[in-house]
């Protein structure tokens, strides 16, 4: 194969019905989206766990794609995946929202594995092929493929924040993954600030401060990082979504129809608040229950005015931490509703289950304000899916500073999820905004979103991660757009290197 995704997950899940019979489901992404079409063209492969343990299922064609199932076991699903990827990794990354455990046993799972998904890459792999590796769970594989096929042009990219210095430092087997990292000709990033957090612990690591003992085997120099003779480029990509696809889908006249049934069936508010997440420590969604519930006290926001409606996808159900966290925001709820609703109407209306594609856009074109408020998150798509679904240019979009897609959508209104007065003011603003100014700033977003797609991600990684002589993304910057890839280049760290990088990083 020419071209090979690795990523912990195949594109399609694997189901184990009732009666025993196992089939395929498609499992529809803005990854899947934006790399469907390179596999399509190059005779592609994609290798990754198809979503059920035990599961030893051989090799098969879906749509010109080769599909290469990686099978985990029961035992490597709770100490890989549950373990080091969502009980270490997961929270360090971050900013340590949630304290990471540290086990042996679990990094143990977490090198078997890693070593399972490179060799399965590099028995596919056609020679001097393109192979790229995505997200968190996978980083030794870069380095892992490299040992094994050095032929290969290998690309990585992380899909969540890269923590600063102080908490990737906490981790016991820091050198290792970024030994793993350094596998990779170009690890990317959504942001340049984890760019810099990267190439400025890859040279704190392999230049002895403070941890000399560790042979990671490279030395970092101006404009790149030099691992055993070659470069390794490191920059920011900022992802994006299918926004052509939304922004389609959103003129339906039949999802147009659906948006106004559900307005309907919440009563015909004036104003409708929304919020789309996975069930996740990192979203805030109980930083925007707590600023609804005191606008409410306050009498600022009338409960006969406004719904909140928030679809909280199950997530990690198997986790005390999320058990806990699901119990915690369903009282919220529950208090809200119980104080300020009235028969038949409630204030919140909260699904904790899946929608499907159509029934989501139909949400998104039924609110009149989104509100997106993680503590941290890498990009946050939804915040694009709902800017691209806004095609008569109303609505508000509330969004925090620690969301990565922060620094493109500059014309929604920031807060700092922190900051609960803050966010409070927010949402009042816009709950009041005059029509004017939200018109101008979703005119603002969508020419960010629509013109910044998922295929222009895909398009720049894969053209920086070409050959050495085209390693540079060389399309004309447009817009004034922050959101440009960004091949980053080492620089000396600068005194007080670490409280800058918390500063940037959003860390508390």
């Amino acid at each position: 194969m020419d071209f090979v995704v690795v990523a912990n997950r195949l594109p399609v899940d694997l189901e184990r019905l009732d009666d025993g019979t196992e089939r395929w489901r498609h499992s529809p992404g803005g990854l899947v989206s934006a790399l469907e079409p390179f596999l399509q063209s190059r005779k592609g492969a994609w290798v990754g766990w198809p979503g059920v343990a035990d599961a030893h299922v051989p090799a098969f064609v879906e749509k010109d794609m080769l599909l290469h199932p990686v099978a985990l076991s029961a035992a490597e699903v709770q100490d890989y995946y549950e373990g080091f990827c969502n009980g270490t990794l997961w929270p360090l990354y971050h900013d340590a929202v949630a304290p990471p455990e540290f086990h042996r046993t679990w990094w143990d799972s977490y090198v078997k594995v890693n070593r399972r998904f490179a060799d399965a890459a590099a028995a596919i792999t056609a020679e001097g092929a393109t192979v790229w590796i995505q997200d968190y769970q996978l980083q030794l594989v870069p380095a892992m493929l490299r040992d094994q096929r050095p032929d290969l042009r290998i690309g990585f990219f992380l899909h969540i924040p890269f923590p600063p210095v102080e908490l990737f430092m906490r981790l016991p087997w820091r050198s290792e993954i970024i030994r793993g990292l350094l596998g990779a000709d170009l690890v990317g990033f959504q942001l340049a600030d984890g760019a810099r957090n990267f190439n400025w612990l890859a040279r704190r690591l392999l230049d002895g401060e403070p941890a000399a003992r560790t042979d990671v085997g490279a030395r970092s120099r101006s404009g790149a990082i030099q691992v055993e003779g070659r470069q390794v480029q490191v920059g920011a990509f900022p992802i994006s979504i299918d926004a052509q696809k939304f922004d389609t889908l959103s003129r339906r006249k039949d999802i147009d129809v659906r948006a106004q049934q559900l307005r309907a069936e919440l009563g015909n508010p004036k104003q409708i608040l929304l919020g789309v997440d996975r069930l996740d420590y990192t979203k805030g969604i109980d930083v925007r229950l707590r600023a609804l519930y005191e606008l409410l006290v306050e009498e600022r926001v009338d409960p006969a005015d406004v719904v909140m409606v928030q679809l909280a996808t199950p997530s990690r159900e198997r986790v005390e931490q999320y058990r806990l966290m699901r119990d915690s925001i369903e009282s919220q709820v529950g208090r809200i509703n119980g104080q300020f609703s009235r028969v038949g109407h409630p204030v919140v209306h909260y699904l904790h289950q899946s929608v499907g594609r159509d029934e989501l856009i139909a949400f998104y074109r039924a609110a009149d304000v989104m509100v997106v408020t993680p503590v941290r998150d890498g990009m946050n798509l939804v915040c694009k899916e709902y800017v691209a679904s806004r095609h008569g240019l109303d609505g508000t979009l509330v969004l925090s500073e620690f969301a990565g897609a922060a620094a493109e959508l500059t014309s929604a209104l920031l807060v700092n999820p922190h900051d609960l007065d803050g966010v409070k003011n927010a949402l009042l603003r816009a709950l009041t905004m005059d029509p004017a100014e939200e018109h101008q700033r979703m005119r603002v977003l969508r020419r960010q979103v629509l013109t910044h797609d998922v295929n222009r991600w895909a398009r720049h990684f894969l053209v920086a991660l070409g050959p050495q002589e085209t390693c540079r993304v060389s399309a004309p910057r447009t817009l004034g757009s922050r959101a440009e890839p960004e091949i980053f280049q080492q620089r000396p760290a600068p005194e007080g290197h670490d409280e800058a990088a918390r500063e940037r990083a959003g860390s508390t």
